[in-house]
């Protein structure tokens, strides 16, 4: 396809989404720099639907990059609880940081100084670019890698390197010279709500004439799926350890690796290390064997098994400190926790 083909086929594109793209997102109004960062990186790994109430939530609170920079790390994570990918959350803190520091509160209008920040990789950067901006990035989101891969029948995994490097190729090909902006979120909207995973509405797709995946049945197939790998398990047992009045006692996850900074119950390896780590901070009589919770992350299998001790006594040394804290019923939604953590102690106060 060249260059006269890729702009006939934004023509098409930008006429379906001029009728039937979506033109009522939380994040066009304004369309700004910040707002299309924070939108861009809540949806990673995450679908528009349950991203709207954490952007509306979060703008509320932290509206621009200087509140986002001066936030307390625990608020932050509170508003993003419940999105999963904490690390997301963090690096977005980190870069606003650094734009206060070194770029005058603003994100760069540079696509290789947007690089250079935390969690800004090329697709969010042209993100950035082209849709508050309107300048000629192309971006390569899991919808767009969909809508490219079964147009131009490429084969392969997208996140392989070599599959990448095609598309990327053909994503900037097809740039057109004006309404960047409005062909990038086409490219999504065509994607989330046409070209999807499953059951696409091809009879209704602006691309259908000369789609390669169509024409050639290759819809099912294409892109191709990860290349499966078995993942494996790891087990811990948890300590769900709650005093009279219901508070249950939470521990500061480390500052990195798994739930980084988190909130979240102690961890340990067996019910006997679970006695000797309780000795040095509650009294507690005999304990309760949960159900086991099944977690799984992109490189490994969880197995939670919690262990819940009721009536527990505080001793002297614990308070409210910057690694554990006794936390009320009431009060869970305001920290940010694991969302099987979290899913556990809601059913407990059912």
């Amino acid at each position: 396809m060249n260059a006269t083909s890729g702009h006939r086929l934004a023509t098409r594109l930008l006429h379906w989404f001029d009728l039937h793209g979506r033109h009522d997102l939380p994040w066009q109004h304004p369309r700004s720099a910040y707002r299309v960062w924070l939108s861009e990186t809540m949806l990673q790994q995450t679908q528009v639907a349950t991203v709207i109430p954490y952007f509306r939530r979060f703008v509320a609170a932290l509206p621009d990059i200087t509140t986002l920079a001066a936030a307390k790390p625990d608020d932050v994570f509170a508003l993003w609880s419940g999105l999963g990918y904490y690390s997301r959350a963090r690096r977005l803190q980190q870069a606003a940081q650094i734009c206060m520091r070194d770029h005058g509160g603003e994100l760069p209008r540079d696509f290789d100084v947007l690089l250079t920040l935390p969690g800004i990789g090329r697709s969010t950067a042209g993100a950035i670019l082209a849709l508050a901006h309107g300048l000629p990035y192309p971006i390569l989101d899991g919808n767009v890698r969909r809508v490219l891969s079964r147009h131009r029948g490429v084969h392969g995994w997208p996140g392989g390197a070599a599959t990448q490097k095609e598309l990327w190729r053909i994503a900037e090909q097809q740039l057109p010279g004006t309404r960047v902006a409005d062909y990038t979120q086409a490219l999504m909207d065509l994607g989330a709500t046409m070209c999807t995973p499953a059951k696409p509405n091809c009879p209704r797709c602006p691309l259908r004439d000369d789609c390669i995946a169509l024409r050639d049945d290759l819809i099912a197939q294409l892109p191709e799926r990860k290349p499966s790998k078995a993942l494996p398990e790891r087990e811990i047992h948890a300590l769900v350890v709650r005093d009279r009045d219901g508070r249950t006692l939470l521990q500061r996850r480390p500052p990195v690796g798994v739930w980084a900074s988190l909130w979240s119950l102690p961890e340990v390896q067996s019910p006997g290390d679970a006695q000797h780590w309780l000795r040095n901070h509650a009294h507690v009589d005999a304990f309760e064997t949960l159900p086991t919770i099944r977690h799984t992350f992109s490189h490994y299998r969880l197995r939670i098994h919690p262990l819940l001790w009721r009536d527990a006594r505080s001793k002297d040394a614990i308070g409210d400190t910057a690694d554990l804290r006794w936390q009320p019923p009431d009060k869970l939604v305001e920290i940010a926790l694991p969302a099987p953590v979290r899913k556990l102690l809601e059913a407990l106060d059912q």
